[in-house]
């Protein structure tokens, strides 16, 4: 079998190559009617498929026709994950060419619905579940899988699934639908990642009381348990697969911070919830500036949820005035967080370590409308998970006091956003800038026709991990994260900002992520992190390792 490209090893496929029916049975080599005749001779094929050959193309059509005959997005979905699990090769093909119409269905928002019913629409195993039964063994767990050469791990102990709360070993969708938003958004071939669900119970009395649920019946292990439990599963990663980057996705707040804090400095590895959710919203911050024409160093900014994507938010933000200026103390002045009490300002004595540098002297205000009106900012971030707290007061005073407000919506699914596109627009008469993490149809107000942009951590993370993957860094650091910021508001053209868009369109989600790649490469290789001599090349290097899912030919 020929390798397909340089992110392919030969050797990382687990079994000898296969002919006739179990040929058509591997999702990873499996080209269903595009098997040629030559093939069809060669392995023993003839009988076995209808007799004409199909090109990629025609196979594409029958897959959207098919698509588009569903009735709703889980069945979407549910039909998608089914192609996955047959034909990875087409499925990447028919993800790529429709990625707009694609990412709903195979991840945010759809993938929250399918989360939530996991148990109930389970069909075929996916991934690794490795659980607290499994405690002295995770790494004979990992030898379980049959592929030699890992390089992304995306992981999860399903404690905040999104906006959904704890969806314990059912969050297993969000590994899955990352790891393929990597191969679709970035062209890092399938085969070098792992999806992996930490089972370490669930307090979710729903799920306990159902008997389909997947995971097991216990409570979640919480103090020395956990950290004992996790300890053991990075370093059973670090023995198998030494060169592995690790995304931490979902994490409560608690651990969530504490294990970015423990492993970032030992392992390569990072928290998508912070960094990649503080890169894609500072991006969009950007692009915002250049639609009001004004310096960042002119903007407050309030902040409504001080969990991982707040903070990961406000850190970022943060960075971006310290590259401007300002001292560390000024920079966060500029930041005002709210959590589910209220806002965040020294005296209150319920405060976090990850809230304290952010807890200014001010008055306090218990809710959002009394903080906006005391503060005064220009650009509002939702990251809440809490729907409806932009309320038409709220927005309506981010008007007054603002010719061109920034609203950004962005928690997930949809049932979570602080606001729709429809609420910003009409309760601004027309003059925000919004994004939100979820995706909304085009509003029309007064004759006049708004596009939304939609704030997507996918816009990022692909990006990085090609990235970090092509020069083999063993670490992950913020500067990545800041770098690829500033690489996707670059891409932001102005026609796109002509349009109220602060994200470029996904249709260019490769070309981005790209650009990604290469910046967050060099600061690897100028901070000394990257674990391969520098090519050249980089830029060619980078190009050559990025998977295009088109079938080759097997004779």
């Amino acid at each position: 079998m020929p390798c397909e490209n340089a992110m392919q090893k030969e050797h990382n496929h687990p079994k000898k190559f296969p002919t006739s029916f179990a040929l058509l049975h591997d999702r990873d080599l499996n080209k269903g009617m595009a098997f040629t005749e030559e093939e069809r001779d060669a392995f023993g094929l003839h009988g076995l498929l209808p007799p004409n050959v199909n090109t990629q193309q025609e196979q594409v059509m029958r897959v959207m026709e098919n698509f588009h005959n569903k009735s709703s997005d889980l069945e979407k979905y549910i039909y998608m994950v089914a192609l996955q699990e047959r034909n990875k090769t087409l499925f990447y093909r028919v993800v790529m060419d429709n990625i707009e119409e694609m990412m709903p269905i195979i991840y945010t928002p759809t993938v929250g619905q399918a989360c939530i019913q996991y148990g109930h629409i389970y069909q075929t195993p996916r991934g690794l579940f490795i659980s607290a039964k499994d405690r002295g063994r995770m790494i004979d767990i990992l030898y379980n899988w049959p592929y030699e050469d890992v390089r992304l791990i995306v992981v999860t102990d399903g404690e905040r699934i999104l906006g959904l709360g704890d969806l314990g070993a059912s969050g297993m969708g969000i590994p899955v639908g990352k790891l393929s938003l990597y191969t679709a958004c970035a062209g890092i071939h399938h085969s070098l990642s792992l999806p992996i669900t930490l089972d370490v119970g669930t307090n979710n009395e729903i799920l306990l009381n159902d008997p389909l649920y997947i995971g097991i019946k216990q409570r979640r292990l919480t103090g020395q348990e956990y950290d004992d439990f996790m300890e053991e599963f990075i370093m059973a990663v670090q023995e198998r697969y030494p060169h592995a980057l690790i995304q931490l996705e979902d994490f409560g707040h608690t651990n969530a911070f504490k294990l970015l804090s423990k492993y970032r400095n030992r392992v390569c590895l990072f928290d998508d919830d912070i960094q990649g959710t503080g890169a894609a919203t500072m991006a969009g911050v950007y692009s915002a500036l250049r639609i009001t024409g004004k310096s960042i160093t002119e903007e407050k900014f309030v902040v409504l949820g001080a969990g991982q994507a707040g903070i990961g938010t406000a850190d970022m933000i943060v960075s971006a005035l310290i590259e401007d200026g300002f001292s560390v103390e000024e920079a966060r002045r500029r930041c005002w967080l709210i959590d589910s009490q209220g806002l965040v300002v020294k005296g209150r004595t319920n405060l976090n370590a990850q809230k304290m540098p952010y807890a200014h002297e001010h008055q306090f205000h218990q809710d959002l409308l009394s903080a906006i009106e005391s503060i005064r900012p220009q650009i509002i971030i939702g990251a809440s998970g809490q729907p409806g707290k932009f309320t038409k007061p709220v927005l309506e005073a981010m008007a007054r006091f603002n010719e061109r407000p920034v609203i950004f919506s962005l928690s997930n699914p949809t049932s979570k956003t602080e606001c729709t596109a429809k609420d910003a627009y009409i309760w601004t008469q027309g003059r925000a800038i919004f994004a939100s993490g979820s995706p909304f149809a085009p509003v029309d107000f007064e004759g006049k026709t708004y596009i939304p942009s939609q704030a997507n951590n996918a816009c990022i993370f692909p990006g990085v991990g090609l990235g970090v993957i092509a020069c083999e860094a063993n670490r992950v650091i913020d500067e990545m994260f800041f770098a690829a910021a500033k690489v996707l508001a670059h891409q932001v053209s102005e026609s796109d900002l002509e349009r109220g868009l602060v994200y470029p369109p996904l249709t260019r989600i490769r070309k981005f992520s790209f650009a990604i790649a290469l910046a967050v490469a060099e600061v690897a290789y100028n901070r000394g992190l990257a674990g391969k001599p520098k090519p050249d090349n980089l830029e060619a290097y980078i190009k050559s390792q990025i998977y295009e899912p088109n079938y080759v030919s097997y004779v």
